[in-house]
Parts: C-alpha cells; sequence; structure tokens
C-alpha cells in the first residue's frame, strides 16, 4: 500500500511530464550558482546537496516522499554513497523525529504510529526495489537497527513488527533467489574464445539447419522473444547503474568498490553477439544457392516479425548478422532475394541522426505497450548495446555535480526516466509458450568463428578482386598449415 502524501515541498515530477521525449534523449541542466538548498525550478527538484536530499527521503508527519522521487534517489544515491552509509543517516534522522513525538500523550502516541507505518513504507519500497543494496552486513546492520526503534513505535499490538518480519524474509527470499541465479551465472561464465558451440572450422553439412527445426518466422520471431524476455529479467536498476557509479565520477572511490560484480549485462551482450554469428552460419554453410536465397529471405521475415512483436533486439541482432561481411558479399545469392522488406528493416534501423527512426518506432511500441490490454501488445525490447550507450552519453555529458558543489539531480532525473521505463518492459510476462527443441537449438548450435564464416562464403561464391583473393589466399595457408 502505498501512503497518501502530504506534502509541504514542492511535487516531484512524474517523468513523463517532466522531460519531453527526443532522438537525443538529452538533458540541459541549469549550471549557474545556487545558495538555495535543495534547488527548484517550475516546482521540480534540479539540484541539491546530498544531504538535502536525503532529507527528503525521509518521510515526516505530514510529508512522504513520492515513488518516483524515492526510486530516482536511492538509484543514484550509489554514485555518492554507500548505501550501508545512506542507511545509517537516515536512521540518524528517524531518531531525531522519533524523539521529538516521543511525549507520551495519547495523540503524539498517535502520531509516532503513523510515522512508524511511513518508515515502515519507505524500507518496503527500498528493499522491494534494490533487495542487492542489503547484500553486505553493514547494510542489514543498519536495516535491523532502524527496524528495532521502530518497532517500539507500537509495542502493544505488535503490527509493526509483523510488517517488518515480513518485509525481512521476503528480502533474505530475494537476496538467496539472485545469489542462486549469480553462482549458476558464474559456473557458466566461460571466455567467448573457450566456447565449445564455436568452432573454428566448418562443421559437416548434414548438421540440420535452422529450418529443419522451425520454418515458420513468426513461431521462431516468439521464442526469440521469449529469450529475450528471460535474459533481462535477470538485469537489475544497479546493474545499470554501474555504467555511472563505476566510471569517474567524482565520488567514485566511494562507491561500492566492495560489492561483488555483476556479470548480467554482459551476459546479455553475448546473447545479442551469439545471435549474430548465428544467423551469419545458418546462411553462410547452406551450399546450394537457391537454399541459401530461401534461409535469407526466411532471416528477414523472421526479423520483420520481431519488429511488429517489439523485439528490436532480436531484430537488430538479425539484421547485424546478414550486414557481416561473409554474408553480405554474398552478391550472388542477394541478387535472388526479394530485398524490399529488408530495406524497409535497414530503414528503420539506419544509424543516421543518431538512429531516430528507430527511437520512433520505440516510442510507439511504448505508446502502444501503456495502453495495450494484452501481454502481446506490451512487449517492448529496446536494443541493448543503443539503450547502454544513451545512460552511458548521458553520464559523460553531464557532470555529476555543479559548479556550486550541489548534486546534478536533474541529470538524474533522466537517466533514472530511462532505466524505469527498461524496468518496466522487463516485467511484462511472456505471451509465447516455451518450444525446448527450437530454444535448445538457438541456445546450443553450433556457432562458426569470423575465420570458418569466411571459408563458408568463399567456397559458395569465389573471391572477386584482389582483396578478397588475397584474404581466401591466407585463409587457404592457414588451413593447410593446421592440416
Amino acid at each position: 500500500m502505498v501512503l497518501e502524501s502530504q506534502e509541504t515541498m514542492p511535487q516531484t515530477p512524474i517523468f513523463s511530464s517532466m522531460l519531453g521525449s527526443s532522438c537525443s534523449g538529452q538533458v540541459q541542466p541549469d549550471m549557474g550558482e545556487r545558495c538555495v538548498d535543495p534547488v527548484y525550478q517550475d516546482g521540480n527538484l534540479v539540484s541539491g546537496s546530498l544531504e538535502a536530499l536525503i532529507e527528503r527521503l525521509v518521510p515526516t508527519m505530514d510529508y512522504y516522499p513520492d515513488r518516483t522521487y524515492i526510486f530516482t534517489f536511492l538509484l543514484s544515491s550509489r554514485v555518492f554513497i554507500h548505501p550501508h552509509e545512506l542507511l545509517a543517516k537516515v536512521g540518524q534522522i528517524c531518531i531525531k523525529q522519533k524523539q521529538q513525538l516521543e511525549t507520551g500523550t495519547e495523540a503524539e502516541k498517535a502520531k509516532l504510529k503513523s510515522f512508524a507505518a511511513k518508515i515502515i513504507q519507505l524500507l518496503k519500497e527500498w528493499t522491494e526495489t534494490f533487495p542487492y543494496d542489503f547484500q553486505d552486513e553493514k547494510s542489514m546492520k543498519e536495516l535491523k537497527e532502524i527496524a528495532h526503534r521502530i518497532t517500539q513505535c507500537d509495542e502493544e499490538n505488535g503490527t509493526v513488527k509483523k510488517i517488518i518480519s515480513q518485509m525481512t524474509q521476503n528480502l533474505l527470499m530475494a537476496l538467496s533467489a539472485r545469489s542462486q541465479y549469480q553462482e549458476i551465472r558464474e559456473k557458466f561464465r566461460q571466455p567467448v574464445t573457450d566456447k565449445g558451440t564455436i568452432l573454428k572450422t566448418k562443421p559437416q553439412s548434414t548438421q540440420k539447419d535452422i529450418l529443419s527445426v522451425c520454418c515458420d518466422p513468426l513461431i521462431l520471431a516468439q521464442q526469440l522473444t521469449y529469450i529475450e524476455l528471460e535474459r533481462v529479467s535477470n538485469i537489475y536498476p544497479e546493474d545499470l547503474m554501474q555504467i555511472v557509479s563505476h566510471m569517474d565520477s567524482l565520488d567514485n572511490h566511494k562507491c561500492r568498490s566492495d560489492v561483488t560484480k555483476t556479470y548480467n549485462l554482459e551476459a546479455y551482450d553475448n546473447w545479442f553477439n551469439c545471435l549474430s554469428m548465428l544467423v551469419a552460419t545458418e546462411i553462410c554453410r547452406v551450399v546450394k544457392k537457391k537454399q541459401r536465397t530461401r534461409m535469407v529471405e526466411f532471416f528477414i521475415d523472421v526479423a520483420r516479425e520481431c519488429f511488429n512483436i517489439g523485439n528490436f533486439n532480436s531484430m537488430m541482432a538479425i539484421i547485424s548478422g546478414m550486414n557481416l561481411s561473409p554474408v553480405a558479399r554474398l552478391k550472388k545469392t542477394w541478387s535472388k532475394v526479394k530485398t524490399a522488406k529488408f530495406d524497409v528493416l535497414e530503414h528503420h534501423m539506419d544509424p543516421s541522426s543518431n538512429f531516430c527512426n528507430y527511437r520512433t518506432a520505440l516510442q510507439g511500441a511504448a505508446q502502444r505497450s501503456q495502453t495495450a490490454n494484452s501481454s502481446r501488445e506490451k512487449i517492448v525490447i529496446p536494443v541493448f548495446n543503443l539503450f547502454i550507450k544513451d545512460i552511458y552519453f548521458l553520464h559523460k555529458i553531464h557532470t555529476n555535480r555543479l559548479p556550486n558543489g550541489q548534486i546534478n539531480f536533474k541529470k538524474f532525473w533522466e537517466i533514472s526516466r530511462q532505466i524505469h521505463d527498461f524496468l518496466t518492459w522487463k516485467q511484462v510476462e511472456c505471451p509465447f509458450e516455451k518450444d525446448k527443441k527450437i530454444q535448445s537449438y538457438l541456445l546450443t548450435a553450433p556457432i562458426y568463428s569470423e575465420e570458418a564464416l569466411f571459408i563458408a562464403s568463399f567456397e559458395s561464391e569465389g573471391p572477386e578482386n584482389h582483396m578478397e583473393k588475397d584474404s581466401w589466399k591466407t585463409l587457404r595457408t592457414t588451413l593447410l598449415n593446421r592440416a
């Protein structure tokens, strides 16, 4: 339950009303010197000292921070202060407010219970949204200390104690689940060059291909979407914030240096690369031109179905695979392909004007998702490497602090908005049933190395210019030396 806010400060803005969308997705902070702390501009919080921002996080008798501010501050605070240090400061403020209400009268007791309920609500939102902030002993100790003091506000019926106990139990379950996933991820994490699915040379031509497993572009697009949603479900806001907090911020020496590194972002990026290489492998390994043409057209249709679903990441991976040099050079094959649909897809992914065509399509999918009645219409899977680059450049272009030393909160509003959008999209339940056979092929089918792709490409269509002839000669020499 979200407590109603009795604001005495300017209301924190909702993301969409505060920040308009554009192709660049950038904000321009007010860099002027200010003496007010925190600073509001048109009713919106734009900057403040860390201490003032922390005070705004903590509820009072007459005030509860709205969820937008809670999410944004807790997400961005790790750039400037470790979670256990922030918890300690929150605890200190709670103690002061609690002492002011401990007069013993019945009216003050009622106020004390109301204050305790608000603090519990804040802790509940914190532990549910950022459970990994509580992975170390210091943070858990601070949480227990605050909880202990709050339970004293309602010792008569023990309601507060029960709620805190349930909150703690849920937190421990969330930490345990994520820890198990991390262990599995670490167990199977290997350097790309050592992966058994990547081949150094061509496998036997008798090996089955994707069309023998799934010949329906829509079904394959749905299975790709299933895999995408499964992978993004293991990406958390603090993973994304590493892009900012583990870089060259002024306070980087303070922040999260003792937190175990996660590999979720890397794993998802590897999936994109593997899908691109799988597409190229499936095309290049086909010996006959007619069948190779059919394979190219099949993947074009799969990419189009991904676009219609809202799965832009798989769509981009497929297009990237078809644009790899070993595939792109197959001119005789491409001459037989009906490329009109491919041209439309490439138009959507045109990199000019900072991928403005793609961003327009993404915005359309996002709007469809907001008004959708079915899970199928809610799916939005952005091109992940572009999403990461947006956050990276937003961080690099705008300073963490203004010249007056205050935190440039306007910058973190925008970073938080983008991450919040991603979290909303990743929570969509996949409406497609899992096909184990298709997914097994997509995830375990042998993938050619770049060298093997060129060998297969040259064997299908011989070199046409001096550069290609030299490359082909070098590859053959390498093969002979290995033999």
